[in-house]
């Protein structure tokens, strides 16, 4: 009896809360933002607020790193829950995710921050491997399942190296483990190949080479802008990333 108790109460919550999941009335262009390995939506946090001070609907997912696919379908999920236009922002390896969920339609403008924008049938690192690889990724931290995390020293000389230490120690803290094989997988989509692309190339960059960096926003016909930044450009220059991603929503059309 109390099972059965349990099921009629969880049914009843389900049919209580799924008009307020499907349908959100709000048609404001939303922000999606995309957060890279090493880390999890937080890393956002501090533009966040001024992209809400302009008027836009803001939403960061939480992506597992299990997989091109796993993020993917996270992404979209968020994508398919908003009304209004999105404007897809994507951090490092999120660069990769947003290059194939771009393909939603509702997807109207991409912002890559320090990120991967592979053509179709490359994988994330194929186009940064003509470059001279950089530092911070030497000697992560494997597991025996293939997982990558960073060491301590490792975010606070080369992932976020322009931060203060208190919050270089958050962001090593609270990072997300990335699975390897991630690198390796290829998008069978690539969004920038039709639809408006900004990018914001970190000059200070230990994780992605800047000049890898610069390559792929040429290739991408992106907008372009450059900041003295490692590679959490969205940390340590937060006002200049938003001030660029605002720019971009500003252009997208229903």
């Amino acid at each position: 009896m109390k099972a059965i108790k349990s099921l009629l109460l969880a049914s009843s919550l389900a049919v209580a809360f799924a008009p307020a999941i499907a349908a959100d009335p709000d048609t404001r262009t939303t922000v999606v933002l995309v957060h890279g390995a090493f880390a999890d939506g937080s890393s956002w946090n501090k533009v966040i607020p001024l992209l809400q001070a302009k008027g836009l609907k803001v939403v960061a997912v939480q992506n597992p790193l299990t997989s091109l696919a796993d993020d993917v379908t996270f992404t979209n999920r968020a994508i398919d829950a908003q009304v209004g236009p999105v404007v897809l922002v994507g951090h490092s390896w999120g660069g990769a995710v947003i290059t194939q969920a771009g393909g939603n339609d509702r997807v109207k403008a991409l912002v890559y921050v320090a990120a991967f924008a592979p053509s179709v049938g490359e994988s994330a690192l194929d186009g940064a491997k003509a470059f001279p690889a950089a530092p911070g990724l030497a000697s992560p931290i494997a597991t025996p399942d293939g997982y990558l995390t960073l060491s301590q020293e490792t975010v606070a000389k080369h992932f976020a190296q322009d931060v203060p230490a208190a919050e270089a120690n958050l962001i090593a803290t609270t990072q997300g483990a990335v699975r390897a094989a991630n690198f390796e997988e290829k998008v069978t989509v690539a969004a920038w190949t039709n639809k408006p692309s900004w990018y914001i190339v970190a000059n200070n960059d230990h994780m992605i080479n800047p000049d890898a960096e610069r390559a792929l926003a040429k290739k991408i016909n992106a907008t372009t802008t450059s900041l003295p930044s490692s590679h959490v450009a969205m940390v340590s220059h937060p006002a200049q990333v938003a001030k660029v991603i605002v720019e971009a929503a500003s252009k997208a059309k229903p």
